[in-house]
């Protein structure tokens, strides 16, 4: 293979929400396991900088990277399926292309020229799209572009698009997602909306090399011919993607309709052999024999909308895998809980997961039923403000400090056990000012969290604001409180359990289920099923 980069464009008509970033992620991990390296990046059509402020029922969940980027969730699927850490340069959005451009023009170096969303606004695209090429680590850069053919709001990325395939000839390639949906008075499939899909993409000057068409029912050899003919692309170009009973079979669809092999000769790439995914078919398999099921309490101000824990949701996928068992999740809204009703509702449950989240809505919720999952042994995990809970249903009810609680909700409250640091104090932004990216956490031998990781240093994934506040620490270790993982370089509590007696309580201020990947699934999730498995 030539030593440049090869490009792949992924756009989406008729509809959103067809599996873009499943379909970029899949690809992805195919051309990994013919072994090429491979990264894909998310260009996001809004206007907001990035995610970080954005509401979870706006946007779902907000994904970080090791660097600290608050980004996309696609982001989560892509390091998930790949096993390869994103970055920054991963997600791009309209809000960060002009802050650029203009930031640019106000230091003069356009000289005085008349700024336009064609070249400047397009260049500047352009340049965010080869960034991750000219690394030299990637072999294929795979493009998502969010939104739909035909927004106002991404016009400027498919022209980014017709210049690129323009300018980079064979080293380019687009693949478009469409929807062939399904009339059940006549009984067929129509192809009409992905030929009007298409007929827009033509419009703006982009040709589709590969249609990969999401459909309820089989798409027949006489509608892949029509579609073909209608759209320019060869026959064996329209990739069949019906539904899949997990995200995870989608890589395994994709190389049965041979959709790596179409790409790789678009782009000129002799093909040899087959794509080597012995370990993900095992992962499968496991995922779809299981021995047993377990259920699991969700507990988050969130739930109506999955998508806001994402990475959570994913990580007890991988963890019930690797336990050989079916974790099935029971969502349960936090400002549904009482201290009066917590037993009822959480009657039968196996284990109780506190999730992370901002404000005060809910949070009494939390606390109730941490204390239940803390005086009935029921395995208890506690994720950023799920820590902060604990740390402050402990105060109350084994300390004595009744009012104890985060700065965060109750400003005036005399026993602030979460507080801001000092350099906190005096934010206004909110965007990306938080604890945000990998830091390093120091782990006390003899605890649970020794146990699980089996190190004594480790790093993880933070995003928040406040933090535990060490003027109590000695309070809380008198008590029992153990305090298993330090931040070496800030003295910062990052990992709080129970002593032995309880199967499993733990609390963490960073966010597990970030790191957690079909190859590699996250060692606290994996401690935690079982201990749910284990509970009688």
């Amino acid at each position: 293979m030539s030593s440049n980069t090869k490009y792949i464009f992924v756009t989406g008509g008729v509809t959103s929400s067809l599996g873009k970033g499943i379909i970029s992620a899949s690809l992805a991990k195919l051309l990994q396991a013919r072994g090429y390296t491979v990264t894909i990046q998310k260009l996001d059509p809004y206007i907001n900088v990035d995610p970080g402020t954005l509401n979870p029922y706006e946007h779902g969940e907000c994904y970080v990277t090791d660097d600290g980027a608050e980004t996309d969730l696609d982001l989560g699927h892509y390091e998930r399926f790949l096993n390869v850490p994103t970055s920054q340069a991963n997600n791009v959005t309209t809000g960060r292309i002009y802050q650029s451009v203009i930031e640019k023009e106000r230091k003069g170096e356009f000289l005085g020229k008349t700024v336009q969303v064609i070249p400047h606004i397009t260049d500047e695209i352009k340049n965010r799209i080869k960034l991750l090429g000219k690394t030299g680590q990637y072999q294929f850069v795979i493009t998502e572009i969010g939104g739909t053919v035909g927004d106002i709001e991404s016009l400027p990325y498919i022209e980014a698009v017709r210049q690129l395939k323009w300018e980079m000839g064979n080293d380019c390639t687009v693949i478009h997602l469409t929807l062939l949906p399904y009339l059940s008075t006549s009984g067929e499939l129509k192809t009409k909306p992905t030929q009007h899909s298409v007929k827009l993409l033509l419009e703006y000057g982009v040709q589709p090399d590969v249609l990969v068409c999401r459909a309820e029912h089989a798409i027949n050899n006489d509608i892949r011919r029509k579609i073909a003919l209608f759209c320019n692309v060869d026959v064996n170009a329209v990739i069949e993607a019906l539904d899949a009973s997990t995200i995870y079979e989608v890589p395994v669809l994709m190389e049965e309709e041979e959709l790596d092999v179409v790409v790789l000769k678009k782009l000129g790439v002799s093909v040899d052999g087959a794509p080597q995914l012995k370990t993900w078919k095992e992962f499968l398999y496991k995922l779809h024999n299981p021995t047993q099921e377990v259920e699991i309490g969700l507990i988050g101000k969130y739930v109506e909308l999955k998508d806001s824990y994402k990475s959570i949701a994913e990580a007890f996928i991988h963890a019930g895998a690797i336990n050989n068992v079916k974790v099935k999740l029971n969502w349960i809204h936090s400002e549904s809980l009482t201290d009066e009703n917590v037993k009822e509702t959480l009657k039968g449950l196996k284990g109780i997961l506190v999730a992370p989240g901002f404000g005060n809505r809910g949070i009494e919720g939390k606390i109730s039923a941490i204390k239940y999952a803390r005086e009935n042994n029921i395995p208890f995990f506690g994720i950023c403000l799920g820590m902060q809970c604990a740390v402050i249903e402990f105060a109350r009810n084994v300390l004595g400090l009744k009012d104890a609680h985060s700065r965060e909700m109750n400003p005036a409250t005399s026993n602030p056990v979460i507080d801001l640091l000092e350099a906190q104090k005096n934010i206004s932004h909110m965007g990306g000012t938080m604890r945000l990216g990998a830091y390093p956490c120091r782990l006390e031998e003899n605890t649970l969290a020794y146990k699980v990781y089996g190190a004594k240093e480790i790093s993880e994934r933070h995003r928040h604001r406040y933090e535990f506040n060490n003027e109590y620490l000695t309070k809380f270790k008198e008590a029992g409180m153990i305090i298993s993982g330090i931040n070496p370089n800030a003295g910062l509590v990052e990992i709080v359990e129970l002593n032995s007696k309880h199967p499993f309580f733990m609390g963490v201020q960073f966010h597990p289920e970030y790191k957690s990947t079909v190859e590699k699934p996250h060692p606290l999730f994996v401690a935690f099923v079982k201990a749910a498995i284990d509970n009688k």
